[in-house]
């Protein structure tokens, strides 16, 4: 048994205005998102399963070609190799599921 507190994990940008805490479990990545208002991750893909779940502000999600523009409480289930992108609308608080484990994001 782990535990943690996220103030005491370093918190990367990996793309500009997209700051993150990451987690690992022996499956799974837990990526905990700052994103600035304006702040766009281009199209992607990755063969990991993804739970996006949105806290705070207004994120617009673009999965497979459909966009929405999401708020609080948003919950958006993301398949493997499905191209996905987004751009936040406000300031915006997210949580991201990834299996299996993202090494990349170690």
């Amino acid at each position: 048994m782990t535990f943690l507190r996220l103030e005491e994990i370093e918190e990367r940008e990996l793309v500009p205005g997209f700051w993150a805490r990451f987690i690992h479990s022996e499956n799974m990545t837990f990526a905990y998102w700052t994103v600035a208002a304006g702040a766009a991750l281009p199209e992607h893909s990755h063969p990991h399963e993804q739970v996006f779940n949105l806290l705070e502000g207004e994120f617009e999600l673009t999965v497979d070609g459909d966009a929405r523009v999401t708020r609080p409480g948003a919950v958006a289930t993301i398949p493997p190799n499905v191209p996905h992108a987004g751009r936040a609308i406000t300031d915006c608080r997210i949580i991201d599921v990834f299996y299996p484990t993202r090494d990349d994001y170690r």
